[in-house]
């Protein structure tokens, strides 16, 4: 063990005591008598809560030794523990055995508990306590509410704490709507004051110019407008005045949501990003009375462009700094290619149990349809002492461009993560002509002053359900669809087709197929081109 391991080990045995002393109890518990003023409308939660459209009665389960669950472990003890299953519950079932739930947990979890209180776990409490008020409040006698609002108050004073201290932004946001919304419902200036000001910081350093999120996720991208939508509307019913920022966060991010959602309504893989429904979303949306459009082609580092039938994408930014890298994958020039609603080639999405062997594979070049070099990712994740992931071998892209014209795309771009190990530059062009339903890749291998020989890959993910035939000449894949058929050809040495794994549902992974050109690097600069055409 370092020394620097050592004082962190230290440093956490000391926090731990700390947090579950007297003295820190003591610190968090509040002595203010505030009632329950505002209680949100629960439709407001639908743009983050999923709604079953049948209610359940909380008659129909057990109910008595609820929190007396020893092995409940996992996403079911989150779920448990952050009561959204209350916007499940009917509101015509018994609002007593509902209140004698929450008052059973109560005396059970007066203090500090480092699982319970987990900055996600405790400000999604909060916030379904508080918008189910109805339910779980408003019929209770004077003691329980005083009970209630009691522990609300000490647990939101240690949730500030821990925003405080954390450095996972999801986890800031919602922590953050759970302060706003205690400061709205007890009419608390100072909550209220410090989740706007948070809000502020949270804006001003998780954006980049055009305000996409610096880590480039696009699942991050669609957490972050459900939240800042979530909070408006929150000060809009609660009748405060909503801050102009706020606003105009939410119509950049707006503008950023319609660029990658778009009119296809289909996930893009890219960089931590899995199969997503957000038809919900968009309906909500409708009935707020947002509208959001995007005319860009290019944004957050990515070259998006599109017609009635098909979708071309392409990864054209740069890696995230550290603090933004949690949920990125190493794809860079990776693309995906759509024919109406099915692709054609794709990324193999996200593992996102940060634990488990294959989020390392699911964040591979090798995972994605681009060329790799010696099976080698450009991206090099490490963890730091206190458990963070960090990136030791930065790239940048180079001569990038995007042309979107009616019967000629474009979209090219190069990359310098193979420099420093391999003396290699990767250059990628893809030109379309969607009139011909013809694509036209070139990978261009340059050589530098440091160039070492390497065997190199050339990867195309197909999903799931493709079906591809390769002929006898080697040189062509046929790749059939539910819509449509597909030529893949190359004259640059043979094809290859072998099994793989898709991680885009969720933590699932399925086996699919991809196809490969391989190949070593020579002395001199090498391009090899292919070509995707329709049958």
């Amino acid at each position: 063990m370092s020394i620097n391991e050592f004082f962190a080990s230290f440093f956490n045995l000391l926090r731990k005591i700390y947090l579950n002393s007297k003295i820190y109890d003591k610190k968090i518990s509040s002595k203010e008598n505030k009632s329950l003023l505002y209680k949100p409308s629960l439709s407001i939660l639908s743009c983050i809560i999923k709604y079953d459209k049948k209610k359940n009665k909380i008659e129909d389960f057990e109910t008595e030794n609820i929190w007396d669950i020893e092995k409940i472990k996992g996403r079911d003890f989150k779920k448990l523990n952050n009561f959204f299953w209350l916007f499940s519950i009917d509101l015509k079932s018994s609002k007593n055995i509902s209140i004698s739930i929450i008052e059973n947990w109560i005396k059970k979890n007066q203090r500090f508990n480092k699982e319970l209180w987990d900055i996600d776990i405790l400000a999604k409490r909060i916030i379904s306590w508080l918008s189910n008020s109805k339910l779980i409040y408003d019929e209770g006698n004077v003691e329980y509410k005083k009970k209630f609002n009691k522990l609300v108050f000490k647990q939101i004073n240690h949730l500030i704490n821990e925003i405080n201290r954390s450095k996972d932004y999801n986890n800031k946001l919602i922590g953050c709507t759970a302060v706003i919304l205690v400061g709205l419902a007890y009419d608390h200036e100072k909550f209220l004051n410090y989740g706007l000001d948070l809000l502020k910081k949270i804006i001003n350093s998780s954006f980049d110019s055009e305000y996409f999120p610096k880590s480039r996720s696009i699942r991050q991208l669609a957490f972050y407008i459900k939240y800042f939508v979530l909070i408006r509307e929150l000060i809009k019913d609660s009748s405060n005045e909503v801050p102009e920022y706020l606003d105009e966060i939410i119509f950049h991010l707006g503008k950023g949501y319609h660029f990658v959602w778009g009119s296809h309504k289909v996930s893009l893989l890219f960089n931590g990003n899995n199969e997503t429904n957000l038809e919900e979303f968009d309906k909500y949306l409708t009935q707020q009375k947002y509208s959001f459009k995007n005319t860009k082609i290019e944004l957050g580092g990515y070259g998006i462009l599109r017609n009635k039938n098909f979708l071309l994408v392409m990864d054209i930014g740069n890696n995230p700094e550290n603090k933004f890298i949690e949920n990125y994958q190493s794809g860079p020039l990776s693309f995906e290619i759509m024919f109406k609603d099915k692709k054609i080639f794709c990324n193999c999405g996200y593992h996102q149990n940060l634990n488990h062997r294959l989020n390392k594979v699911s964040r591979s070049t090798a995972a994605h349809t681009t060329l790799v070099l010696d099976n080698t990712s450009v991206t090099n994740f490490k963890k730091s002492i206190q458990g963070s992931l960090q990136n030791k071998t930065n790239f940048r892209i180079l001569n990038k461009n995007v042309v979107f014209e009616k019967n000629y795309w474009l979209i090219k771009g190069s990359h310098d993560g193979y420099l420093r190990e391999f003396g290699i530059i990767h250059e990628r062009s893809l030109e379309f002509y969607p009139e011909k339903n013809k694509l036209i890749g070139k990978d261009k291998l340059s050589k530098k002053n440091n160039f070492k020989s390497s065997n190199f890959e050339i990867r195309f993910h197909l999903m799931p359900n493709s079906k591809v035939t390769k002929t006898q000449d080697n040189k062509t894949v046929l790749i059939e669809l539910e819509n449509s058929g597909w030529r893949f050809y190359t004259e640059f040495g043979s094809i290859n087709v072998e099994t793989g794994l898709y991680f885009g549902n969720k933590n699932k992974f399925i086996e699919n197929q991809n196809i490969y050109i391989s190949g070593s690097t020579e002395n001199v600069n090498q391009d090899i081109k292919w070509e995707i055409s329709k049958i």
